[in-house]
């Protein structure tokens, strides 16, 4: 039987259209969750099943690595597509977020998405400071710890028709403060605990690492939550779903450490419609990738003159061998707490390769926890607790013990591990060495390996202007924090030098 021509014609652009349409997108971010804590990856101290569903429904990442190790320029960075050092007061810890540097989100609304958010969006910080009338992640759908899906279902009810949505979940979870003892309460037990080789192992450590595992798998519960709300949409395999976390464990050196811990990330896709189930994936990956991959698969364009830093998944996700990958992605940080004299940061940049990660610490002289005593109030009141400092590492029974047995020659290492200051530059085999127990950066038989990830390094932050290469890092300091500030004595490199400490009008006003 002939087929009219009009028919014909109107029959091609029906299933021209249907190819064409976008997906939904659903994205799920844990707050403080280091690789490799999820079941899939063979953890034995947790168990995710919704985190495990999307890496068999899709593909299950390796080698994913946050933008930095702290979750306000994380996120910043994800959001943007661009690195920490190239958006600005977002690349720091709590503080604005410029409105010139639009989000995916925002741009996806633009593009005729209903977008929101529950939990916790980009922040800490105050993006109203930057000209924003809302959060960089959209509309706030409300919701708190522990009735997340709540959220998810109001921006569901509130969707006009079927418009493609984008939604962001991010969990407080597993963020502290924890309930001490709530892991064993739960019925786990203390040989479950997967001690990282930072850490020294015993029951305190242990149980801390329980109750953190806990903390995940509640992570894990929302999501399932939030997956039998998408499915009793029936779109459920066209929706594009990203679960990951901000950055690495609450724990000393990981969470706000460019190490392994604190930037190598759990990442599962999947997108039923479009992407091959049960996938295993070991490239390179960067969450400026992330945002690549999704302004890609929904045609939204990034401002021409903040382009972004990352490349597109979408050739991995749909399993395209010939795919060229990355030899190196780049991380690092700026202010995280406020932890040192005048909320100094401590800046790191780092490479990461498939065998080596190179850390390039740019102040050696500050310290990378903090200088462990800060003053009882402003500046010029006493001086507090000996060991009360160190706000770079978050408050938790795992520091606590670190601190009380700080002189047992079985703790010592792990302290000084996590407080004690760092040379210019550190290299890890994290093949060998995942807890990046061991700097090689002064082993003459790495010379060459330190040489060429620093030369690699160098040029790559040249290239994407990072003001700490370009001889104006200090403008870093000058980002107002919006959150609470704490006092320190002026340290001896300070009044050695009193002209390499930053002008901050912004903090001279809270004196």
């Amino acid at each position: 039987m002939k087929i009219p021509c009009i028919l014909l014609l109107v029959l091609l652009l029906a299933s021209t259209s249907a190819q064409a349409k976008p997906p939904n997108i659903l994205i799920m971010i844990s707050d403080d969750q280091s690789f490799p804590h999820a079941s899939a990856y063979g953890s034995k101290m947790v168990s995710t099943p919704n985190f495990d569903r999307i890496a068999r429904d899709g593909m299950l990442f390796n080698n994913a690595f946050c933008a930095a190790p702290g979750c306000s320029p994380s996120r910043a960075a994800f959001l943007t597509g661009r690195h920490i050092w190239m958006i600005e007061h977002a690349g720091t810890h709590a503080s604005s977020f410029d409105a010139k540097y639009k989000t995916f989100m925002e741009l996806l609304e633009k593009a005729g998405y209903h977008t929101g958010y529950t939990g916790k969006g980009w922040g800490p910080g105050n993006f109203k400071a930057g000209g924003r009338e809302r959060n960089p992640a959209g509309e706030n759908y409300g919701a708190k710890r522990g009735n997340y899906a709540a959220g998810f279902e109001r921006f569901l009810r509130a969707r006009p028709g079927k418009k493609p949505f984008a939604f962001w979940f991010g969990s407080s979870d597993p963020h502290r403060g924890y309930q001490k003892g709530s892991g064993l309460k739960s019925g786990k037990t203390l040989d479950q605990a997967e001690v990282p080789p930072f850490l020294p192992d015993t029951p305190e450590i242990r149980e801390d690492l329980l109750d953190y595992a806990l903390e995940i798998e509640r992570f894990d519960g929302d999501c399932g939550k939030m997956l039998a709300l998408l499915e009793a949409t029936g779109e459920l395999k066209e929706t594009l779903i990203i679960i990951t976390s901000d950055n690495g464990m609450p724990f000393p050196y990981a969470k706000a450490n460019c190490t392994e811990f604190g930037i190598h990330m759990p990442l599962a896709i999947a997108w039923t419609s479009r992407i091959k189930g049960g996938q295993t994936c070991d490239a390179l990956v960067s969450f400026t990738d992330l945002s690549a991959t999704l302004h890609e698969i929904t045609g939204i364009q990034a401002p021409v003159e903040f382009p972004l830093a990352g490349k597109s998944l979408l050739p991995l996700l749909q399993g395209k061998t010939e795919t060229k990958t990355r030899s190196a992605i780049f991380s690092g940080r700026e202010r995280h707490s406020s932890s040192r004299y005048n909320t100094l940061a401590y800046p790191q940049r780092c490479i990461r390769t498939e065998r080596f990660l190179y850390v390039k610490n740019f102040k050696p002289e500050r310290w990378p926890a903090g200088p462990g005593q800060k003053l009882s109030g402003k500046p010029g009141s006493r001086p507090g607790p000996e060991h009360g400092g160190y706000h770079d590492i978050d408050a938790c029974p795992s520091l606590s013990f670190l601190i009380a047995g700080r002189n047992d020659p079985k703790v010592k290492k792990f302290f000084s591990l996590a407080v004690a200051k760092r040379p210019h530059e550190q290299l890890f085999d994290v093949r060998k060495d995942p807890g990046c127990l061991v700097n090689l950066a002064d082993d003459p038989a790495f010379s060459a390996v330190r040489e060429d990830l620093a030369g690699q390094l160098s040029a790559y932050l040249k290239k994407t202007s990072d003001p700490r290469v370009t001889d104006n890092g200090d403008i870093f300091e000058t980002y107002p924090r919006y959150s609470s500030i704490r006092w320190f004595a002026k340290p001896e490199w300070a009044r050695e030098n009193p002209d390499s400490v930053p002008k901050m009008p912004w903090l001279e006003a809270k004196r």
